[in-house]
Order: C-alpha cells, then sequence, then structure tokens
C-alpha cells in the first residue's frame, strides 16, 4: 500500500456501494490496487474505500494512463474485445473479470453504419454489489476504444449464479486458490 495525500479534489465512487463522492485535496489515502488504469484507495477520513478514474491519476500523483491503441492489423475482433475485458478488475480483487468468471459471454457482430457492435453479458460476485454499473461502464469504454467498434452493451445478468469455481485457472493462481 502507498501512502499519497490527494493534489486536488477528485471523484471517487464507493467500494462496494457505488455512491459518489468527491475526496477533497489534501486528503491522505492509501492506494491499495491500481490495475487496469484504475485506483482504489483505502482513505480513512471517508471511512472506507473508494475506486478513483484513471483520468483523475494526477489527482494521486501518477501520470494518467492513455488508453492502449488497439491495432487493427490482426483483423481479429473478438480476440481484441476479450484483451480489452482483462483490463477491467473489480476493485476490491486483483484478478479481471474475464478470470473471474464474471463474463457469461461476448458476441461481436455487425452494426448498420458498417462497424462493429459488441455485446457483453456478464455477472458480478454478489448481486448486492453496487460496482456492478462501474464496472459494466469501464467494460464498455474500454471496448469502444477498439478501431472499427462503434457500439458496445454491457449487460449485468443473474442466471446462472456466479460462483469461485468459475475463476479461469489463471485467477486461481493470481488468487492462491490450490
Amino acid at each position: 500500500m502507498e501512502r499519497v495525500e490527494l493534489t486536488r479534489d477528485c471523484e471517487g465512487v464507493q467500494v462496494p456501494a457505488g455512491n459518489k463522492i468527491t475526496l477533497e485535496k489534501g486528503v491522505e489515502v492509501f492506494i491499495t490496487q491500481s490495475l487496469g488504469g484504475t485506483y482504489t484507495v483505502q482513505a480513512q477520513a471517508y471511512g472506507g474505500l473508494f475506486r478513483i478514474a484513471g483520468a483523475d491519476a494526477d489527482a494521486l500523483g501518477k501520470t494518467p494512463a492513455e488508453a492502449a491503441a488497439t491495432e487493427v492489423a490482426s483483423g481479429d475482433l473478438e480476440a481484441m474485445v476479450w484483451d480489452q475485458l482483462k483490463t477491467c478488475f473489480d476493485p476490491e480483487i486483483p484478478v479481471n473479470i474475464v478470470d473471474l468468471g464474471l463474463v457469461y459471454g461476448m458476441e461481436v457482430g455487425p452494426a448498420p453504419d458498417g462497424t462493429h457492435k459488441v455485446d457483453v453479458k456478464m455477472t458480478l460476485t454478489a448481486q448486492g454489489c453496487g460496482m456492478g454499473a462501474t464496472i459494466a461502464v469501464d467494460a464498455k469504454h474500454k471496448i469502444l476504444t477498439i478501431p472499427g467498434i462503434s457500439e458496445a452493451n454491457v449487460d449485468l445478468v443473474w442466471d446462472p449464479p456466479w460462483n469461485p469455481q468459475m475463476i479461469s485457472p489463471e485467477g486461481r493462481e493470481r488468487l492462491g486458490i490450490e
């Protein structure tokens, strides 16, 4: 955990409730996770964990990560979408949403304008998690950075219910399971 003092006011999303709050300049926070271009911080002054968007990295004294430009040359949009989904993380768990087993399906299809649209079905580790919308928006925005994709829909579903057996071998290794 890295201790930093916020250099300016910035928006944080309370974990796991999902409520947005302004974290004020000068507040001491501890960075507990920095994966996928976002930061999870513990802010004792506000009583919990908060997710800070990569665009606000400067408030933490970090350089905002530029969205990785994805090459179209390979032509495999489906693989590129899966790669982007693997850059999305639950703010409390250091495993991407694909390896956590949260993504149930993904389809790439034609859009009316000649580009492509992507539909993703995903779930969460618990139905009461307020971070669902935040994680889904993160996935959508990252998918839309892929050249040739003009539309992305990320739907949260609850059937079948998620369980730890859905975690990939890579995710299990990262979590130290087995």
